[in-house]
């Protein structure tokens, strides 16, 4: 197994390799750790832990703010990512609620931006999964975010914005180009400053970075944005400057119970 794993992977060195298998870091599919004698067999599944040299600590600690059979719902601090990718493996929510709670079954229902603080909801439980993860597949989950940004003085509080969100250039951006609608977000005012107003989103739809590409589109970008509405070029992260997005509230009827559940972020911008 040993000599397959150096084969399929050309860039990671045998003594990589044994380094992981001698702290236990690859698994065969029952979730056994493999010996560097395991034989290679067809059809063999193996699990192996990714890891990043050098990996930079992020410096903040989320909060549960629920878990049960079913559910848990986690406050996510500026800058952590949900899953691993890229430069972060072991700095993740998911690989952090992971090791603390013991249940490998955490999966996240859905994903905010690294660079946004607030909810996330995981299921905990492979057999009743599917039954949350249709909350968001048929839009049975209202998700509210607060963002603050400059005003808009212009527009008619309520307002929608919708229009066709695709990949960009480079590919970690969005953009809106004409076309049939793929987004919507409903749009609100619930502070006015003289600098910034705060605003209430609704994501009707899901894409990648709408909330920042909407507001960017709209001439109010959030503030701390270094995507949108032009990428300021890669830095290391300002703690000092975050995000000014924030994940604040979930609400839905509980496929199983059939109960009204909200949660709400305890984080503020």
């Amino acid at each position: 197994m040993l000599d397959s794993l150096c084969d399929h992977f050309a860039t990671i060195s045998r003594a990589q390799w044994l380094d992981r298998v001698a702290r236990g870091l690859v698994l065969d599919g029952q979730g056994e750790p493999i010996t560097p004698d395991t034989p290679y067999r067809t059809g063999l599944r193996i699990h192996y832990y990714r890891e990043v040299m050098d990996e930079v600590p992020i410096p903040f600690t989320e909060t549960v703010l629920h878990v049960d059979e079913h559910l848990l719902v986690a406050d996510k601090p500026h800058f952590l990512p949900v899953t691993p990718a890229g430069g972060f493996v072991e700095q993740t929510l998911l690989r952090r609620l992971t090791q603390r709670l013991g249940n490998p079954d955490l999966v996240p229902l859905h994903r905010i931006d690294r660079a946004t603080a607030g909810l996330v909801l995981f299921s905990a439980n492979r057999a009743s999964r599917d039954r949350y993860q249709a909350l968001f597949r048929e839009r049975r989950i209202d998700k509210r975010y607060e963002a603050l940004a400059p005003p808009m003085p212009d527009l008619n509080f309520p307002w929608r914005r919708h229009s066709r969100i695709v990949v960009g250039e480079p590919f970690f951006r969005m953009q809106e180009i004409e076309g049939a609608p793929n987004s919507e977000t409903a749009i609100d005012v619930i502070a006015r400053g003289d600098n910034y107003w705060r605003y209430v989103l609704h994501p009707v739809t899901g894409r990648k970075h709408q909330l920042r590409v909407h507001m960017a589109a709209l001439g109010a970008p959030i503030i701390g944005d270094t995507l949108y509405p032009q990428l300021t070029g890669k830095a290391a992260d300002d703690y000092q400057r975050p995000l000014q997005l924030l994940a604040q509230s979930l609400r839905f009827v509980d496929p199983l119970s059939g109960e009204q559940r909200q949660f709400e972020s305890q984080l503020r911008l």
